[in-house]
């Protein structure tokens, strides 16, 4: 095969090959060419051509989240490398794995006018696991720090790497070569560490009040079984996100719809004395808020982060394994006295708040967000993936019981608006046996509108976009909602037609009969198997007001 004829790439591809990296998604572009030609023609790899690098990168995110494996970017030099930022530290705090192979100008070219050059070496900062340049020399090639660098990509915790390359011209020369896996890579740093602690320190947990709270993404089987027996014992309480992927219907699982029923004077019997916080991000402001105001005696982190752990300012432990085995150990060897029914504390408040959501809905709500997670909630098909927009619509959806089988997936790691789309068009891509659903924010759905652009779109991803005409979350937080300066500054309403958008990239937009209400236009827009994208109108002035309804009539358990 014909592969580029720079050492230096050829020696990339050999360590992508060796490390199973087996997609690349490329930006179009003319210095990341000597890569471009070499990673077309090798059977092994599989690249995808998105032409805007903010999309691109999130797309790859979304592939990386959901094959749990490292997808590579490749883009020309310049600005081009800047746009893959805010997917990078996306996934910097959501610890998935993307390397980027950023194409450069010679070293000798940046600073003095030339084009499309500026300072790339080390452009993320901080927010890489590890940044190298490398020189395009015709020369005998050091082999080691590139070795190195794919070696440390392996180990845990995972995070996007950096390789910036400087490529001399010509970028478009060949040679004849032979590149293929060399003997398979032992990864040694992926093992987790075996967790030991004293019987003093395991019998500490006996007669105490236990919260365990699940951050995202600290979803697995083993771990959910652990977490299910650890939560048969009265003295402790799993408070639970959709995002976690670790729903059971013992768990507390809609954290702000509980904690809005406590009365202030009531709200000490519902602190822990030690709170247990597992995987990533939390969503919920209100748990937060919480443990500021009334700190457990102990709090424990469990995870494989450095950064991010110490969410209430109070950190007593951090056991750096996985969930499982401490739950498991617990499990086998703590003595639990279970004098203490905290449990049933929560679990009493969550089944009362729970019981008067029918009830609500069976009052007429007029054209709210809420009604339209209300139908989600009872319309979303089995088995399928739902990806969550940031801001109001990843709250709303924490106000209903997570559903069975559904996976659930958000940009919790920065959780910013951009790249929703993107990265649920590169899941969609890399599940393409699964039914992936994308529920958007009207704003969040316009700043990522260049994700429609990528083909083949994903026949297997439908996309339900609220069109509040604005960010609607700064009606329903404290201050903004205040603000004289909400509509411009903070709402930002507009008037961009969010169906033309999606039928300008070519996309087919559901046109529901007006007759029906967002239930019976979900289930038809399910089923037609044509229909790419559903636009539901809601009332952006009686939206706030209808959520405030929810939460004084459960207020009322």
């Amino acid at each position: 095969m014909e592969f580029s004829n720079k050492p230096v790439v050829q020696k990339i591809i050999q360590e992508c090959l060796n490390h199973d990296i087996k997609h690349i998604v490329f930006s179009p572009g003319s210095r990341n060419a000597p890569f471009a030609i070499s990673f077309d023609v090798h059977p092994d790899f599989e690249t995808h051509v998105i032409h805007d690098e903010r999309a691109a990168a999130f797309y790859a995110l979304g592939m990386s989240q959901t094959l749990q494996q490292t997808v590579a970017l490749c883009c020309t030099s310049g600005s081009a490398v800047l746009n893959y930022f805010p997917a990078i530290s996306e996934a910097f705090y959501r610890e998935q794995r993307l390397l980027v192979l950023s194409a450069d100008r010679p070293k000798r070219l940046i600073n003095k006018g030339h084009g499309q050059t500026i300072m790339q070496h080390e452009v993320f900062g901080k927010h890489v696991k590890q940044s190298l340049s490398l020189e395009d020399t015709s020369g005998k090639l050091n082999h080691k720090p590139i070795t190195d660098f794919f070696v440390k990509m392996q180990e845990l915790p995972f995070r996007p790497m950096h390789l910036n390359v400087h490529l001399e011209e010509p970028l478009y020369g060949v040679s004849e070569s032979l590149i293929q896996k060399e003997k398979a890579y032992e990864k040694k740093g992926i093992k987790d560490k075996v967790l030991s602690l004293s019987n003093e320190k395991i019998q500490s947990f006996g007669d105490q009040k236990i919260l365990v709270l699940c951050g995202q993404g600290s979803k697995d089987t083993i771990l959910k079984g652990a977490l299910v027996d650890f939560n048969k014992n009265s003295n402790v309480v799993v408070l639970n996100e959709n995002t976690s992927g670790m729903n059971d219907s013992s768990f507390v699982n809609c954290i702000d719809r509980a904690l809005n029923s406590i009365e202030a004077k009531s709200e000490k019997k519902f602190v822990p004395d030690i709170l247990i916080t597992i995987g990533g991000a939390v969503v919920s402001k209100r748990i937060k808020s919480f443990f500021i105001k009334h700190p457990p005696k102990r709090h424990i982190a469990i995870n494989k982060s450095n950064i991010g752990i110490d969410l209430f300012f109070r950190l007593d432990e951090h056991y750096e394994c996985h969930p499982a085995s401490f739950f498991t150990l617990l499990n086998n060897k703590a003595t639990l006295l279970n004098n203490k029914n905290f449990k049933a504390t929560w679990n009493q408040l969550d089944y009362l708040v729970k019981d008067r959501i029918p009830s609500f809905f069976h009052e007429a709500q007029t054209n709210t967000d809420l009604e339209v997670f209300h139908a989600l909630y009872h319309t979303l098909p089995e088995k399928c993936t739902l990806h969550l927009g940031n801001s109001s619509v990843v709250r709303y959806m924490q106000l209903f019981d997570p559903v069975p089988n559904v996976n659930y997936e958000c940009n919790r790691g920065t959780s910013g608006i951009d790249g929703c789309t993107s990265t649920a068009i590169g899941s969609a891509i890399a599940n393409a046996e699964g039914q992936h659903i994308l529920i958007s924010g009207d704003v969040s759905f316009i700043y990522d509108s260049n994700a429609l652009w990528i083909r083949p779109f994903p026949q297997n991803l439908k996309i339900i976009v609220l069109d509040n005409q604005g960010g609607g979350i700064f009606k329903i937080i404290d201050g903004s909602k205040s603000s004289k300066q909400l509509e411009r500054y903070f709402e930002a309403k507009h008037n961009a037609n969010v169906t033309d958008i999606a039928k300008g990239f070519g996309l087919i937009v559901y046109s529901p009969k007006k007759n029906k209400d967002y239930q019976e236009q979900m289930i038809d827009f399910f089923q037609d198997e044509k229909a790419q994208i559903l636009v539901l109108k809601t009332d952006c002035i009686e939206n706030p007001k209808a959520l405030n309804r929810f939460f004084k009539y459960l207020n009322n358990a």
